[in-house]
């Protein structure tokens, strides 16, 4: 029998305040365990939390850029659960009555992957296990989430790893989070189910808990539909469970039974107040929300003539495609500069975060200087590429590389000249292409651009030099 993968994602996603959602304590990356952390974030008998505004503010931009429809009314809940992470005992979080609803995520071969919701919440502390004993830091707890809730509408891993790379890719545009999944602000809950190729009833399904890793996520919902099929085939059940994943194993474990809404008790949180938006806010926020990747790649692709590849590649990373743009304001080409940058910029930037910061030296007002001179006929393409290089390790302008001389070009005689000498030089060259070797011509015109440090005309140097070989 023919089996059909159904899974669907709830992904945690820590928002980029300043300040955690109920207290005035710092959200930077790491620090000293419990460092910061307050009586409110550890939940101290006697205080009282208060909803950052800016929270609110992030998830309604997160819920307009994924095509949800904003609540004007939402409140905020308890989730009672024991658990050592969560002092209080509960979470407060959100229920029947969230911020955003009814939203997608659409992939590239046409399917939208429906959401069921977005809401924000407060994250919890980290369990750190050593030598068989716990610690606990509470510098994460009440770190702001929004959680993003699909439907279970994914059909195949590549579904899967496509829906989370565009939604961290939107959520880095709109500036939200910086969704660094290898630091856990973004973390994703996987739930798989199969059940035969064109049933419409849903199978019981297990969830892998806090993956943070794409490439993790697609090799664990591959174990875990084969291992649900095995079950199935075998005349066993599967159990509605929690799972966690051993990537040194590439297996999943359970951790416990899947709850379900009842066991978390959910009650409105007296202490905290109606969350009232109106429609001029609503309006106003999404006034903010830029141009996103595929936008862009639509535009780069029927706008500026380039590649779905290259576009995409340039489009991925807000950064990268801000410098693309300023970079090719009034070029004649915008793929040269889109060559340049995917080529000689992208060797310098070895990993997605490298990337995603986009540090380099130059600036795109500089690199659009150094393409707007070939533009204009004064230095080639090869003189190009080492002069950005040069550009690249300094900082400095293509003016303290590239000469008035460099720009003159070569005249016909002086070209010929370095054709006839590039002949008399490289024998062994000229006797392969007389052999038939076309590609062997090519070592003579690489000749004359080196003597003529890349002022030469490829094209009308291999001309020149076919005719002097006869």
């Amino acid at each position: 029998m023919q089996y059909e993968m159904v899974a669907g994602f709830e992904t945690h996603v820590e928002l980029a305040t300043n300040t955690k959602i109920f207290c005035s304590c710092t959200t930077q990356f790491g620090g000293e365990p419990n460092t910061h952390c307050c009586p409110i974030c550890i939940g101290l008998p006697g205080t009282l939390p208060k909803l950052n505004r800016e929270v609110v503010r992030f998830a309604i931009r997160a819920g307009l850029a994924t095509n949800c429809k904003i609540a004007n009314i939402s409140k905020m809940d308890r989730k009672n659960y024991c658990y050592p992470d969560l002092p209080k005992a509960y979470q407060i979080s959100q229920y029947d009555k969230p911020l955003c609803e009814n939203g997608y995520i659409q992939l590239s071969n046409g399917r939208k992957i429906r959401l069921n919701r977005i809401h924000i919440e407060e994250d919890a502390g980290k369990l750190i296990h050593k030598r068989g004993d716990t610690y606990i830091d509470y510098n994460r707890g009440g770190v702001p989430l929004i959680e993003i809730v699909s439907e279970p509408d994914i059909r195949s891993v590549e579904e899967a790893k496509e829906y989370v790379e565009k939604l961290q890719q939107i959520m880095r545009y709109i500036g939200v989070s910086d969704c660094r999944m290898q630091e856990g602000s973004m973390r994703c809950d996987v739930n798989v189910s199969v059940r035969p190729a064109g049933s419409d009833k849903l199978g019981t399904r297990t969830e892998i808990k806090n993956m943070n890793s794409i490439t993790f996520i697609g090799r664990a919902m591959e174990y875990e539909y084969n291992r649900q099929v095995d079950l199935i085939e075998s005349g066993g059940e599967v159990e509605q469970q929690t799972l966690r994943y051993n990537d040194a194993e590439n297996t999943t474990s359970p951790m416990r039974g899947k709850e379900d809404a009842n066991d978390y008790r959910y009650f409105r949180d007296p202490d905290l107040v109606t969350i009232s938006v109106t429609d001029e806010e609503i309006e106003e926020l999404g006034k903010t929300i830029p141009e996103l990747p595929f936008e862009k790649v639509e535009r780069y692709v029927n706008d500026l003539g380039l590649s779905e590849k290259d576009a995409a590649n340039l489009a991925k990373y807000r950064r990268i495609a801000e410098f693309f743009e300023t970079a090719s304001d009034g070029v004649k080409n915008p793929k040269t500069v889109a060559n340049f940058i995917i080529g000689s910029i992208f060797r310098r930037l070895e990993t997605e975060d490298d990337k995603e910061t986009f540090e380099i030296k130059t600036t795109a007002q500089q690199l659009n200087e150094l393409v707007k001179l070939i533009d204009e006929g004064k230095i080639k393409n090869n003189l190009a590429k080492s002069t950005l290089e040069k550009m690249l390790d300094t900082g400095d302008g293509v003016k303290s590389f590239v000469s008035e001389s460099d720009m003159a070009g070569l005249d016909e005689n002086a070209l010929a000249e370095l054709c006839r000498r590039a002949v008399e030089s490289n024998p062994k060259a000229v006797e392969d292409f007389k052999k038939g070797k076309q590609k062997a011509v090519k070592s003579l015109v690489g000749f004359v651009m080196k003597e003529s440090r890349g002022k030469a005309d490829a094209s009308a140097a291999e001309q020149i030099i076919i005719g002097i070989i006869g």
